[in-house]
């Protein structure tokens, strides 16, 4: 797995006013993404996007047509991981986890859904629901909908058949959250390494992998890039103070890509087309850099 990388593009959100993103996948890889892999040392073998058909493109509905969406990017990274190639997932928003989740528990080699651990970074909790959103964004429900806490029709149609258990859930710089997301965590098992624990290197980074480890089959990690400092990230629409900057979660990185059970990564939230001196996506690249160095480091 170390040298070998399948990248897998989701060009659909559930969010109209999000649309502007749709691109966002193609982006980030056309930009220079193969250079960055092929210089750290890996081989490509193959980058696919998911594809709606005419028919699919006709149903109404923005959140059913990412869920259809969400199911062929499911069956896109269950097809890499079982090959053993390390995935990279490029998502326009965070309700891409979805089906990020459904191909990582459809990886085993058998019909068993495999048991999924999700490390969430994260400024945002995106653990509200219908009830609960203030802004009624689906970007800001994707957490609950894989824990199985609202919206079942939607996650199983994205691929994810079997709610991700709340124990297997570790949220690492969320920072922003809304009051009743609050009580939705706090009654969650959800555990957390806050940007401090970043920051700092906090053993607790290794602890949460091993945790996830020990009772998950294969984990997946996925990054919404406002979890970093602002000065990292210009012209991201939701930034948020508090982050680690791009080094400091780039060495967290190496530690929690080290763990063998990583399957592969997840990068969402660029903000194609506010990102005109290229800053935001050199942080993108750099995050790619170290989780390679991580995953290379198995071997060692």
């Amino acid at each position: 797995m170390p040298n070998r990388v399948g990248i897998a593009k989701l060009t659909h959100c559930g969010d109209i006013i999000l649309e502007r993103l749709h691109s966002a996948p193609d982006f980030v890889e056309r930009s220079g993404l193969s250079r960055v892999l092929e210089t750290s040392g890996c081989d490509v073998i193959e980058s696919k996007t998911t594809t709606l058909s005419a028919e699919e493109e006709n149903q109404y509905g923005a959140w059913n047509r990412l869920g259809l969406a969400s199911h062929h990017l499911a069956e896109i990274v269950g097809d890499q991981l079982r090959r053993n190639l390390f995935t990279i997932g490029l998502l326009p928003t965070c309700d891409g986890v979805m089906g990020m989740l459904g191909g990582f528990q459809k990886s085993g080699q058998n019909a068993k859904p495999r048991k999924v651990g999700l490390i969430w970074l994260d400024a945002h909790g995106d653990i509200n629901t219908p009830e609960t959103t203030p802004s009624g964004l689906l970007a800001g429900m994707p957490v609950a909908i894989a824990a199985g806490l609202c919206l079942e029709r939607l996650r199983k149609r994205c691929g994810l058949e079997v709610p991700i258990p709340t124990r297997h859930i570790t949220m690492v710089g969320v920072r922003d959250v809304d009051s009743l997301e609050q009580e939705i965590l706090d009654e969650s098992e959800i555990e957390h390494v806050t940007a401090d624990d970043i920051r700092e290197l906090n053993p607790i980074i290794t602890k949460q992998m091993d945790r996830l480890g020990e009772i998950s089959d294969i984990i997946y990690v996925h990054v919404d890039i406002d979890v970093l400092d602002p000065k990292d990230i210009p012209g991201h629409g939701l930034p948020s103070e508090g982050g680690p900057n791009v080094s400091e979660l780039g060495a967290a990185f190496e530690i929690m890509f080290r763990n063998t059970k990583v399957g592969g990564l997840g990068i969402a939230g660029y903000p194609v087309g506010r990102d005109p001196d290229k800053v935001t996506l050199k942080s993108v690249y750099t995050l790619i850099e170290h989780a390679i160095r991580g995953v290379k480091s198995r071997t060692r």
